[in-house]
């Protein structure tokens, strides 16, 4: 089957020459058309602009357009492909932006050091309302999103942010349909790259003040050595791995994966394909909950994880119930900054999202914790949401 989406995919790809286009908004019928959309009167538009910077973003793209920044080194399940066999990817995730949330996309695809990225971000950003990080491995990714903290405009990595959010919800949700508190739960988390790091922060509510987020109870994060903790040597030069065992696992236990799992109510994977066994999710809390989301085969097959006794299983996955999946954060999230001229996006908007996206599931189920990513009418919730958080907290304002 796999074959031959893939046959049907390249064909796609090669009849329309990618799947990106620019368009004019304006008619070029007359002479008149032309005269206003182009010379002379584009330079009242110009001559407006440059008394006040801020115009632009009456006057041009700048107000719904957002660049979707990448390296290629981190595509999901692809890789380090590189910038130009990125493209594909960005592409698409610009039509999501534009079906979505009506955003006006472009593909920046950098090749070169976190140093590179961030200075070819800087000259371009004029253009655009937000930045968009994607694909970028981690801790490079760390390091461009830290750096470009300053710019103005709201510029978030979705592959740790928009993860992180869509968990939260999917939490959420998986706890009340569990009967648990969500400030209850013991979680394990297979991961500690970009994605893992931005979980945990979330939901540990870490860096979080005045944000009034509860945080879950204990949180044990493993990588590809086991769980972290404050004696492992090796973290020394991984300053998010430092952090992570310095804020998480209270206890300081050590050991492996599986160790990590043991009598924990929630497993969160972001790492690698069938690395979670049987065994391991029968070790769990009774009715655990279990986010296998690796791509396209997750730590765990959701009828394995089920069969054993999972209560709850959400992947990344779209041909099994309660796909986690960035789509229902980042449309909304972007669309509600942009409307709020936002200059970040800070953790009171991430977590407003999140609240959103859960409370769009009244009546959450074993199979359905969140909603279709396919229904438009998420983006509006999760925007409007995000919208009043960067109102509320200082970062933009009611446009």
């Amino acid at each position: 089957m796999d074959d031959e989406l893939y046959r049907e995919s390249l064909a796609l790809h090669r009849k329309f020459r990618g799947k990106l286009a620019v368009r004019s908004k304006v008619p070029l019928r007359t002479m008149h058309d032309l005269a206003l959309a182009y010379t002379p009167g584009v330079a009242a538009v110009c001559r407006e602009i440059r008394r006040d910077p801020a115009r632009a973003y009456d006057y041009t793209m700048k107000a719904n357009t957002v660049a979707i920044v990448t390296d290629g080194t981190a595509v999901l399940g692809l890789g380090n492909i590189g910038p130009s066999a990125a493209i594909p990817v960005m592409e698409g995730k610009a039509i999501l932006f534009s079906e979505f949330a009506g955003i006006d996309a472009v593909p920046i695809c950098f090749e070169g050091s976190p140093a590179d990225i961030v200075e070819g971000v800087r000259k371009i950003a004029t253009v655009f309302g937000g930045i968009n990080l994607e694909d970028i491995a981690a801790p490079n990714c760390f390091e461009v999103e830290e750096a470009l903290g300053d710019l103005g405009i709201p510029v978030m990595h979705d592959d740790q942010h928009g993860t992180a959010i869509v968990v939260l919800a999917a939490l959420m949700n998986a706890a009340r349909v569990t009967g648990r508190n969500f400030d209850d739960l013991t979680i394990a988390v297979s991961g500690a790259g970009a994605a893992g790091y931005a979980i945990v922060r979330l939901l540990r509510c870490l860096g979080m003040e005045g944000s009034s987020c509860n945080p879950v109870r204990e949180i044990i994060v493993a990588d590809t050595r086991g769980i972290i903790h404050r004696g492992r040597s090796d973290l020394l030069q991984n300053t998010h791995k430092y952090i992570l065992a310095h804020e998480t696992n209270t206890e300081n236990r050590q050991g492996t994966l599986a160790d990590a799992m043991r009598e924990a109510d929630v497993f969160i994977g972001v790492s690698a394909g069938g690395i979670v066994t049987e065994p391991m999710v029968q070790a769990m809390a009774q009715d655990p909950i279990v986010f296998a989301l690796a791509n396209p085969v997750p730590e765990i097959m959701p009828d394995a994880a089920e069969r054993v006794g999972a209560a709850v299983v959400g992947t990344g996955r779209s041909d099994y119930p309660n796909q986690i999946n960035n789509v229902l954060a980042f449309p909304g999230v972007f669309r509600g900054a942009l409307d709020a001229r936002a200059t970040v996006i800070n953790d009171a908007m991430k977590l407003a999202a999140a609240r959103a996206l859960a409370g769009f599931v009244t009546r959450p189920t074993r199979e359905r914790i969140l909603p279709s990513i396919l229904d438009k009418r998420v983006t509006k919730e999760v925007a409007e949401a995000v919208y009043e958080a960067a109102v509320a907290s200082g970062a933009g304002r009611r446009v």
